[in-house]
């Protein structure tokens, strides 16, 4: 098949977990004999050079990128919240050289899928079909509106929350409103699948996970320091700094004045100053933004994943639990994949639960191992990138006329 996958931001380096989710799909559909062209928005905040990319990790696929601003000031956010009815996210992300390059891109080749990787590139829909015949694909990596709402919850100020309910608002108009424009919905979970069709998706659905390339994600048991514990994630994205705080506010005191000798590693990219010094405990050991995440958390053997918000799926869980990872997170931290709290996973939505938790997998090697044991099985199971590719493939080709 002729594959067009649209991004507001380039999907290289695959570090975050929007990113991985792209572009392991990109690289499988082109090892499946697929013709793939991604066109992507490359922003200021994650500018990245597509000459940069090595040349094997690129081969046989066809990437465009444009320059796009895509700034957040406060002049626009104020200027958005009075005089218009789009959410901010998303209109930040409506530009003219983009839409410009995009028609061009349509007249220039013949696809038969145009794949929207996330909400904000929706409104190009009008373009896609003016100019190509292709069906269009809107592949949802979150519900977009839960995520703020949840962050809107756990929110302490006024005026912020009064912000964010606005905002929840304006993204659950939008995202009805695109959702039913596209011929196709992917939701990246069933469980996402389910509140799409509560919002009234009416489209033919199918669920196209996050998923692992099982020949590059090698567990390394040997290497991991134990005890220890680690992090990583994108420290400049609001759910993860969320639950970070929340962790080192109600944890991690406690845990180092019970085992001073374990030290917690914390791997993620732009790290803002005050989170910086909110992590500068002792026992913490941080490393920014490090060059290999596998061989970041195949040394380490327990894994910490506090999330209070968020939706779609925690692509670095799947990885985590692909490396044979003990993982302590939440509800949310797991939700969308099913997992098993005590076998492959170690669920604890409380302060209690947590300490409880971390104190029992540093003190029991065996209970990381069996843990670990387990979830590498179920991602195998459940989370190949081959397999995943395949049924995307036969649901196209089933709704291609």
């Amino acid at each position: 098949m002729r594959i067009l996958q649209i991004h507001n931001k380039l999907p290289y380096p695959p570090k975050d977990g929007g990113s991985i989710a792209i572009w392991n799909l990109s690289k499988e559909l082109v090892a499946q004999s697929h013709q793939v062209t991604i066109l992507a928005m490359n922003t200021k905040k994650h500018y990245f050079r597509i000459d940069d990319i090595p040349e094997k990790e690129k081969e046989n696929l066809n990437i465009i990128s444009v320059d796009v601003e895509a700034p957040v000031k406060v002049t626009g956010l104020v200027s958005n919240l009075l005089f218009s009815s789009q959410p901010y996210n998303a209109v930040r992300f409506i530009d003219k050289k983009f839409r410009e390059k995009l028609i061009q891109t349509l007249r220039s080749n013949v696809f038969d899928v145009v794949q929207l990787e996330g909400l904000y590139v929706t409104p190009y829909i009008p373009v896609i079909r003016k100019y190509s015949g292709a069906k269009i694909s809107y592949r949802a990596h979150n519900v977009e509106h839960e995520i703020w709402n949840r962050i809107k919850s756990n929110e302490h100020s006024f005026f912020k929350r009064k912000y964010l309910d606005i905002l929840v608002n304006r993204l659950r108009e939008f995202e009805l409103k695109w959702i039913n424009e596209a011929d196709l919905v992917l939701p990246i979970t069933s469980r996402d699948g389910s509140e799409f069709r509560t919002l009234g998706c009416n489209r033919p659905m199918h669920v196209c996970p996050a998923a692992v390339n099982l020949s590059e994600v090698i567990p390394q048991p040997r290497k991991a320091a134990f005890p220890s514990l680690f992090y990583i994630g994108a420290l400049d994205w609001a759910p993860n700094q969320e639950g970070l705080v929340w962790f080192f506010e109600n944890i991690w005191s406690n845990i180092h004045q019970k085992f001073p000798e374990i030290s917690l590693y914390i791997a993620g990219r732009n790290c803002p100053e005050w989170l910086r010094e909110k992590i500068d405990q002792p026992g913490v050991v941080y490393l920014g933004e490090v060059d290999n995440a596998y061989e970041f958390m195949n040394s380490y053997s327990v894994m910490i994943a506090p999330l209070f918000s968020g939706s779609g799926m925690r692509v670095k869980v799947i990885e985590g639990m692909a490396l044979g990872k003990t993982i302590i997170t939440t509800s949310i931290g797991t939700e969308g994949i099913e997992t098993t709290n005590g076998q492959n996973i170690l669920i604890a939505n409380n302060a209690d639960e947590f300490m409880s938790h971390i104190i029992n997998t540093v003190s029991n090697k065996a209970v990381c191992d069996n843990i670990g044991k387990s979830a590498m099985e179920f991602i195998r199971r459940n989370y190949d990138i081959k397999q995943i590719t395949r049924q995307l493939i036969r649901f196209y080709e089933h709704n291609a006329s």
